[in-house]
């Protein structure tokens, strides 16, 4: 039986910045329903690599396809949804209700100069009742909480109806007490509503637990697979150096 074609593939894709490696020769797929984890120290390259997918930054050399087209002749840029890291803090202020703010996501599919339609706005009560923040609808952003404002821009990208979510460093600005349901909440996305995800975070712990596949990225590929197989002391070793510690979880 034939595999579906990859919703992202990079072969040998390798980016440097004022001849600085920052990635090298890194190739991976990511399918349909996956749920991956990308773990590695700071300055390994992580944020870059979604840069790149993303089309924010060009890679030096290697191709990268999305959902079977090279990525520079795709045009449905609202099938990938995209949360960037401490996006809760830099918003913190703006004076924007929930709706308002999920609402802009919307712009993605639909184009800055056209009106929203009835669609358009039952996208977005369906994003906000997925993401669990319909009843904060008319509440500034600025009132929530750490947690809830991430919701709020996650179901922003939903908005869109995408079919990957890209989230960076997901947790940060959410409360300890909230992650466990934070990451419910993620794998319902997954399973519940097919959306494939891919997240990047410090947290090994949440990783090794939370995700189906896991990429270890120290400027390449350390390794990629599923978090039982992958997340040793060997590996953390490579990734971290020899002093590294895995700080478990307690549940």
């Amino acid at each position: 039986m034939q595999l579906e074609e990859p919703y992202i593939e990079l072969n040998n894709v390798s980016f440097s910045y004022d001849h600085t490696s920052v990635l090298e020769n890194l190739s991976f797929t990511v399918r349909k329903g996956e749920y991956l984890g990308i773990i590695g120290p700071n300055g390994g390259g992580k944020t870059t690599l979604i840069k790149i997918i993303l089309g924010l930054l060009q890679p030096t050399s290697g191709t990268i396809s999305l959902f079977g087209k090279d990525r520079h002749d795709f045009k449905e840029k609202y099938r990938i949804g995209y949360v960037p890291q401490r996006i809760t803090q830099a918003e913190k202020s703006f004076p924007a209700t929930v709706f308002e703010v999920v609402r802009t996501g919307r712009i993605a599919r639909l184009g800055f100069f056209e009106r929203f339609t009835k669609d358009d706005t039952d996208a977005v009560e369906r994003a906000m009742e997925i993401s669990g923040i319909a009843r904060y609808r008319d509440t500034l952003i600025g009132n929530l909480s750490g947690g809830e404002r991430q919701r709020v821009f996650i179901a922003r990208a939903l908005a869109s109806e995408p079919d990957v979510l890209i989230l960076d460093e997901p947790t940060v600005g959410v409360d300890i007490g909230a992650q466990k349901t934070f990451y419910d909440f993620l794998s319902s996305l997954n399973k519940e509503h097919n959306i494939t995800i891919i997240f990047i975070s410090h947290d090994i712990d949440a990783v090794s637990h939370e995700t189906k596949t896991v990429l270890c990225l120290n400027h390449n590929l350390v390794c990629h697979g599923l978090p039982q197989d992958l997340l040793n002391e060997h590996i953390l070793e490579r990734l971290y150096g020899k002093h590294s510690q895995r700080v478990p979880h307690h549940k």
